[in-house]
């Protein structure tokens, strides 16, 4: 059995950059589902894991990490060396601003705008599509310059980023203006390990 255990639910964006991720570094897991639906992630039981009552958690060995920004970095970092990560300080720096927007404008704009059409959730739908554009805007004129977000290969920055860029029509925000973001994500889904969101 593996020593890995990530404890997720199918719908969750967050959850397949982590298990994006640990198909990319070829790490066996089991997957525990927690049904976030039904309040489960709100338990006694499972905020001894993660008292911010979310998911993703995940499980390695006695090593216990919540947020999917942490598990990412943990992940790179413990199995991936500096393949997904750089060490370097202005690396480590412009991977953080990509995990930044992947938690502001791509969360709050593109993933809040497929919450209020898939899961009825009562964001403001316009605003969230206004903020989920603003940051289309912003990796737009990133890829235009570059393949990836850093450097010449992806980073854990490219995987934060992707999920909800993905997902963005099924909150009503049309990728067809995003040219560069489109290649990237095309480039991305052509890497060997790939795992599609199911």
């Amino acid at each position: 059995m593996s020593a890995i255990t990530l404890y997720e639910h199918p719908l969750s964006g967050n959850c397949y950059k982590v298990r994006l991720l640990l198909a990319l570094l070829g790490l066996d897991y089991q997957s525990e589902q927690v049904d976030i639906l039904k309040g489960a992630s709100q338990t006694a039981e499972f905020k001894q894991m993660n008292p911010r009552g979310q998911i993703p958690v995940l499980r390695d060995g006695e090593a216990l990490i919540w947020d999917s920004m942490a598990i990412l970095v943990y992940l790179a970092r413990r199995y991936g060396g500096d393949a997904w990560r750089p060490s370097d300080a202005l690396g480590e720096a412009q991977v953080m601003q990509w995990l930044a927007l992947s938690e502001n404008e791509l969360l709050y704009g593109l993933a809040r705008a497929r919450a209020v059409k898939v899961l009825g959730r009562p964001f403001d739908l316009a605003q969230c599509q206004a903020e989920g554009h603003a940051g289309l805007g912003v990796l737009e004129g990133r890829l235009q310059e570059s393949e990836w977000l850093i450097g010449e290969r992806p980073t854990i920055a490219d995987i934060a980023c992707y999920p909800y860029v993905r997902l963005a029509p099924m909150g009503e925000v049309s990728l067809e203006g995003y040219p560069a973001v489109r290649s990237w994500m095309a480039r991305l889904e052509a890497l060997p390990a790939f795992v599609p969101f199911d």
